[in-house]
């Protein structure tokens, strides 16, 4: 009997996204059940357990676990010169299929003998169409109107909207010039006639050259809508990072340099230096005024309100010395400034309580210096007081009107509760709500929703009842468990209610995290049992305050502090790598083969919690130190560790 031919070869290269992974790998193996095919994992170096997670999970998909990250174009090609389907598929991680994904594009494409490639309908986190789906070719004029933001103001126009094809119909099938490397169907023979990705790509740019390659060498690129995918945007990716725009737009010029003339190679170019400094300029303002606007504002009305108390002494005919004016004054400012900061007042959620334990705190801090200088440059105590009442009222007043008139992130209610609704059958909703119920999430109310009582034909009495459901009950989040809802009902439902404020989470089958995506910026969130108390912003802040803070003095005090240690040279290594952040005194506890990682990531540690079982193999005991050091984390944890375990910090 002659062995049923591989139709499709799915290709997915990962890096440190394993969560990701995971649910990706599950919609694709079910989308496989509807057609022949293989599926290729190639890891590119990953250290967050993705490796141990397909080798336990998924024993049936070709792993290739490479010993360095050699790029997306040379990682993927890997995998496709050994595929064996009629059709290859590059799938991001970061996406879920449809269960009939692969079959519907498989019989568009045999109907098509012209296609060469092929994309689909993408949806984000929150459901919303995803214009890169369909694109064209970047010309320079194209990517003029793109840079400076023509194609956003105009996006259905046919000529500044070429970059998106925004005047084609998101639902309609259409030819296009350029596929998305997120999910990209090519037929094999294309790719034995075109060649495979251009290594020059590291990252971005492959999937265009690919594409317009495809077109040159005779073939057609479709649009295909008729079945849609979810696609996360890139857990480890940020477009308004400053890396972003500069391999990205290095990776149109190599584009450019390619495939267009001379002339218009040097012209594309200039437009896109243009816009690498343009862009990244444009990045770096948005951050830094982002961050620096709130501090830059507290500390000027905050100053101001101090001369302005010390009029209340000119009204006795005090005058305050110069040097008060010139130094002290700014400089109780920025103390105040500082200790709000490390208290967590400028973390989200506002915490109004923080504000009175930064403002104490910088309060003592004033008086302990003030008590030490010389009398003759000491003044009044009252006034630091009176000071320290102001800043603390100033404080709570443009909270509260920040709170009134803004809200979002200024909301003083802190994460309020939330109303929940659970798509699947009872035994994987109660598993639901207890992963909800052992989050830091604040739960209000959960409803459930049965897909197999409601089903009736495209899933619409699950649609159905989850708009009752949500407006009825005011639902903030749906969480579909994927063991019993199809990725066609969760994705379908997703991308109609798109407009609504309703955020999505999929449970996966015997996991315990919810993973979703919520906006562009936090391209992938998952909620996990309550254990990442070490990855708040405070913990952070606090964790990094306590290395530098401890090695700092090691090293200025190396003459002396060398001497107690046998690996002297150790030592001095690690207490540098301290200091300039790339490791801490205190970190997880590993072994060589380390099970799989859930944990919250931090950075590489000199001593561990386990210091207590250095000598014992027992690694359920260090995991479970581990996850208790993640959970209850202070800078006091550490403290002990470090009292206790001094003699260990030359290893």
């Amino acid at each position: 009997m002659e062995k049923e031919a591989i139709r499709i070869s799915v290709i997915i290269v990962n890096y440190n996204v394993e969560y990701f992974l995971e649910q990706c790998l599950n919609s694709v193996y079910d989308a496989l059940k509807n057609v022949k095919g293989e599926v290729f994992v190639v890891d590119n170096n990953s250290i967050d357990g993705s490796v141990e997670m397909v080798s336990r999970q998924f024993p049936q998909a070709h792993l290739i676990a490479n010993k360095d990250n050699p790029g997306f174009s040379v990682a993927n090609n890997q995998a496709m010169r050994i595929a064996k389907g009629d059709y290859v598929v590059l799938l991001n991680p970061d996406t879920v299929v449809e269960e009939d994904t692969f079959q519907k594009c498989v019989d568009f494409m045999d109907k098509h003998p012209d296609g060469g490639g092929l994309g689909v309908r993408m949806i984000d986190g929150k459901g919303q169409f995803l214009p890169e789906s369909k694109r064209g070719l970047p010309t320079p004029a194209v990517a003029f109107y793109k840079i400076f933001g023509l194609s956003r103001i105009f996006p259905k126009s046919k000529t500044f909207g070429q970059y998106h094809l925004g005047y084609l119909d998101e639902f309609e099938t259409n030819e296009v010039e350029i596929l998305s490397g997120a999910f990209m169907l090519m037929r094999k023979e294309t790719l034995n006639k075109v060649g495979l990705l251009d290594e020059a790509f590291f990252m971005y740019g492959e999937d265009i050259d690919l594409s317009y390659r495809i077109i040159k060498g005779g073939y057609k690129n479709y649009y295909f809508p008729e079945t849609q995918i979810i696609h996360y945007k890139g857990e480890s990716t940020k477009k308004s990072s400053i890396n972003y725009v500069f391999v990205f737009y290095r990776a149109m010029v190599i584009f450019a340099e390619k495939h267009f003339s001379q002339k218009n190679a040097k012209l594309f170019s200039f437009f896109i230096n243009l816009a690498i400094y343009f862009r990244a300029g444009l990045a770096l303002l948005n951050r830094f005024i982002k961050r620096i606007i709130l501090p830059v504002i507290d500390f000027s009305i905050i100053v101001l309100g101090l001369y302005a108390l010390k009029s209340l002494w000119s009204i006795e005919s005090i005058d305050f010395p110069l040097h008060v004016i010139k130094y002290a004054l700014p400089g109780y400012t920025l103390t105040w400034l500082i200790t709000n900061l490390y208290t967590g007042s400028y973390d989200i959620p506002i915490k109004l309580k923080s504000f009175v334990s930064g403002t104490l705190l910088g309060t003592a801090v004033i008086l302990v210096a003030y008590a030490l200088l010389p009398k003759e440059l000491q003044f009044s105590r009252l006034f630091i007081l009176l000071g320290a009442l102001m800043v603390l009222a100033y404080y709570s007043i443009s909270r509260i009107i920040l709170h009134y008139t803004i809200g979002k992130k200024f909301d003083l209610r802190g994460v309020r509760n939330k109303n929940f609704a659970i798509v699947g059958e009872p035994d994987e909703v109660e598993r639901v709500k207890q992963i909800l119920k052992n989050t830091a999430n604040k739960v209000s109310s959960i409803h459930s929703v049965s897909p197999s009582e409601q089903k009736t034909d495209n899933d619409s009495g699950v649609i159905n009842q989850l708009d009752q459901i949500i407006d009825i009950h005011e639902i903030d989040e749906v969480i579909f468990c994927a063991k019993n809802t199809s990725a066609e009902t969760i994705i379908n439902w997703m991308s109609r209610t798109a407009v609504n404020k309703v955020e999505f989470k999929i449970a996966q089958p015997n996991s315990m995290y919810l993973i979703g995506s919520n906006s562009v910026d936090t391209a992938g969130d998952f909620y996990i049992m309550e254990i990442d108390n070490i990855s708040t912003s405070s913990s952070k802040r606090n964790k990094r305050t306590f290395d530098f803070a401890v090695a700092l003095p090691l090293l200025l005090l190396l003459p002396i502090t060398i001497w107690f240690f046998k690996n002297k040279i150790q030592f001095i290594k690690n207490c540098w790598s301290v200091l300039i952040g790339k490791k801490s005194w205190v970190g997880y506890s590993y072994d060589a083969s380390p099970e799989k990682r859930s944990l919250p990531r931090i950075k590489t540690g000199i001593l561990t919690p386990a210091e207590e079982q250095a000598d014992q193999e027992s690694r359920s005991l260090r995991s479970k130190l581990n996850l208790i050091y993640a959970r209850d984390y202070s800078i006091f944890t550490d403290l002990l560790i470090l009292r206790k375990h001094w003699r260990r910090l030359d290893r």
